[in-house]
């Protein structure tokens, strides 16, 4: 679990051991004082975690070494985001990429063969403005996202109401990420996160400015083809909403998204046929700013945490109807903000 480290004590990453069959947990370990490891991304063999360090100007992204038996993290290096406040990321073998928020623009670092990072390889710079005055006064990158075949990077980007789709050059020195090319979406609509169907045909985009859910078809060329949108936000609510997380689950049948502001929700949506989605309820987080969830991989519970009332609350997820139950069970944590699972 990433948290933010300036609101409250705490002391950045938590390991917890969950039981995916009881809901049951127990904290493992934690960081020492690393600053607002907001996301993480975990390798694929489970051996590094790598965390952006969201502070202003004087953002880094971090590499650290993972025991998943203990859930010991270990600082190994960071190195300067050259973007102000990074907010996601994601790593392969090769290289780290990290989306820079306020910075607009994306960074990769390449992997050195003990798990640390390099400095910036390359450094890739959005220009221009949105809609909205106030949110979208400049290029805003919210997310990357590797395709399925890990052959492009999806990023989008909240301040020009647009998904770049990046050809990926792994073994590229400082060419890794080629521009193929930009999916304009609704404007003012402020794209978030992204995920893709279980079986890599469709693209589900939550817009965080106007709670628009869109769905794309993909093709593996890297190409997106708008096919419907709806709205998250229920009829006739006035309140504040702000669009967060995205997420499938593991059998790919159910598609959940959370709001936060006034609204602080998560929406169940069963995935039909031709990547259509039907929703099956909107269930209060019990909490304010659910900003990250994460489904466990078995599928049984699906847990949110909230950034401002200081908790990770635990909801039982029924496998047939998708819908959720508050178990009850609190996770008790300062301003938890990003959710990863990992194996033991």
């Amino acid at each position: 679990i990433g948290t933010y480290t300036n609101t409250c004590k705490s002391n950045g990453i938590y390991v917890y051991e969950f039981n995916a069959n009881s809901g049951d947990f127990k904290l493992k370990s934690s960081s020492e004082n690393v600053v607002n490891p907001s996301y993480l991304s975990v390798s694929a063999d489970n051996k590094f975690v790598y965390a952006v360090n969201e502070n202003g100007s004087q953002s880094t992204v971090s590499a650290f070494g993972y025991h998943a038996k203990s859930g010991k993290v270990t600082f190994l290096n960071k190195n300067d985001a050259l973007g102000d406040d990074p907010c996601h990321l994601i790593n392969d073998d090769k290289n780290v990429i990290v989306a820079n928020y306020s910075g607009g623009n994306l960074a990769v670092f390449k992997k050195n063969s003990d798990g640390s990072i390099s400095n910036v390889q390359q450094l890739i710079q959005h220009e221009g403005k949105g809609l909205n005055a106030t949110r979208q006064e400049k290029a805003h990158v919210h997310m990357v996202c590797f395709s399925p075949d890990k052959k492009y990077v999806l990023s989008n980007d909240l301040g020009l109401d647009q998904v770049f789709i990046y050809k990926y050059n792994p073994n590229s020195k400082n060419e890794i990420l080629t521009l193929k090319e930009k999916v304009a979406v609704k404007s003012g609509s402020g794209p978030r996160h992204l995920t893709f169907s279980k079986d890599g045909k469709f693209v589900y985009l939550i817009q965080e400015l106007d709670g628009t859910l869109t769905t794309f078809s993909y093709n593996k060329d890297g190409s997106l083809k708008l096919l419907k949108e709806i709205n998250i936000i229920p009829k006739g609510f006035t309140g504040v909403t702000g669009s967060a997380a995205i997420k499938i689950s593991p059998d790919g049948n159910f598609l959940y998204v959370s709001d936060r502001g006034d609204v602080n929700s998560i929406l169940v949506y069963k995935i039909l046929k031709e990547g259509n989605v039907e929703l099956v309820e909107q269930v209060s987080t019990l909490g304010k700013g659910p900003r990250d969830f994460a489904i466990d991989p078995i599928g049984n519970y699906l847990l949110v945490g909230h950034q401002y009332t200081n908790d990770i609350v635990i909801f039982k997820r029924d496998k047939v109807t998708g819908k959720l139950t508050n178990t009850g069970k609190r996770i008790e944590l300062c301003s938890p903000v990003g959710l990863v699972f990992t194996k033991i």
